[in-house]
């Protein structure tokens, strides 16, 4: 394996409070030194970081990559080529593959695709019920052991709170993290835009914060009383956020992250003929905005996500509420927090954090950090490289982005994956 000198670069690294310029030395795929060249080493390959910087490689903790089942819309080596362009080492699918991933042989399925890949940092969150049909518990257990780091429903209903709690007694029971979107589904009445003035102007079926909140109020009173631990996707509306809080405060074992879109985004950026702007949960108003922004300003919210969704042409083809809701986002993940500093809503350290150590820690996973010794996975990135989103420059198969054209800032130049480099801009 070669050994690698990245020099130069601002080293940003949350987990250590880390921020300064230096060099990082990697050999057998591992972080062997930080600023000081180790005796006898002599690199292979020399990265010149110079004016960029140099943190850990991102976790995105909501994605779809098609595949099992889905091919036609991308493939694990398609999304897993986007990712790597946009400084992601490790993905977190979403259960909802086809077949769900509710078995080990899914599991270990999916496992094989991603070392076809080139990819192996794919981690599966096990199916919370079989087929994700939200009767029947699935082999917990047995997705555990099979390597699945949490277990959810993907955004698909459970069809009643029984069989929810005894779910989250069962994930608890073997110390599984159970990640859920809260989305009460009859109160979304199939709906596809936030219920409010838009969508009443457009005749859009709307989702009410409500089909959020209730949900999110009634997981977070099954999680006090089974002890199971909760990751919130996709938190959407400010009185969530409320409720989350709260449940922090009086020692709930609870976490959250965002869409980074659902920061940049709201019901009025809408264009109601362009399906690209069709998500769920659905952009929300200007203050849902402000409140989330504020959320992640002050921890309450201390991850975000891309919630990446490529989807074909003809998903996104037909009347708006017709289409498939999702969008195209892991590879304006980076610019889009990027931009959140330029706001200064938050910190550059802050904004990393809640794509490295954050997740890293919810997930228990080994990674997010440049202490040596650890596994190097990397992103080297240029905050004030400009790019456009075009298909020169765009490497998912899912076109679905409302972003496309846009000139963005932020664009990576290196990413490794345990030691390993996987994307290079030149």
């Amino acid at each position: 394996m070669q050994k690698i000198a990245i020099e130069n670069g601002r080293i940003i690294d949350p987990a250590n409070q880390t921020d300064s310029i230096g060099s990082l030395y990697i050999a057998e795929g591992h972080i062997i030194s930080v600023n000081e060249t180790p005796g006898d080493f002599t690199p292979d390959i020399v990265i010149d970081a110079q004016n960029q910087i140099v943190c850990p490689g991102f976790i995105d903790m909501s994605t779809r990559l098609r595949q099992p089942g889905q091919s036609h819309k991308a493939t694990i080596k398609s999304e897993t080529r986007a990712a790597a362009s946009g400084g992601v080492t490790t993905l977190v699918l979403q259960a909802d593959t086809k077949p769900a991933a509710d078995t080990p042989a899914i599991v270990e399925l999916i496992k094989d695709l991603a070392d076809k890949a080139d990819y192996p940092n794919i981690v599966t969150i096990g199916a919370l019920t079989q087929k994700l049909e939200g009767q029947e518990l699935s082999p917990m257990l047995a997705l555990k052991q099979a390597g699945c780091i949490a277990v959810g429903n993907a955004g698909k209903p459970v069809s009643n709170l029984l069989i929810l709690r005894r779910a989250m007694e069962y994930a608890a029971s073997h110390d599984l993290l159970l990640i859920y979107r809260p989305h009460e589904h009859s109160l979304g009445n199939k709906g596809c835009a936030h219920e409010g003035a838009i969508a009443t102007r457009y005749g859009l079926p709307g989702i009410p914060y409500t089909a959020e909140t209730i949900a999110l109020a009634q997981c977070l009173e099954l999680a006090e009383q089974t002890g199971c631990r909760v990751h919130f996707g996709q938190i959407s509306c400010k009185r969530s956020l409320i409720k989350i809080q709260q449940a922090k405060k009086y020692g709930l074992d609870v976490s959250a992250d965002i869409a980074v879109h659902q920061l940049h985004l709201t019901e009025n950026d809408m264009e109601p003929f362009d399906s690209a702007y069709h998500v769920l949960p659905p952009l929300r108003s200007d203050q849902d905005k402000q409140a989330l922004r504020e959320a992640l300003s002050e921890g309450v919210i201390t991850v975000l996500c891309s919630d990446h969704q490529p989807h074909d042409l003809d998903a996104k083809l037909g009347a708006f509420p017709e289409t498939e809701p999702g969008m195209a986002s892991i590879e304006t993940l980076l610019s889009l927090m990027l931009k959140l500093v330029n706001d200064k809503t938050i910190s550059l350290s802050q904004g990393i954090a809640a794509l490295t150590c954050n997740p890293a820690g919810i997930l228990r996973l080994p990674s997010g950090s440049l202490s040596v010794g650890m596994i190097a996975d990397i992103c080297v990135f240029d905050a004030h490289m400009s790019w456009t989103i075009d298909s020169t420059t765009w490497k998912s198969k899912g076109l679905n982005t409302p972003f496309w054209g846009s000139t963005l800032s932020g664009r990576v130049t290196h990413t490794l994956q345990s030691g390993k480099i996987i994307y290079s801009l030149n």
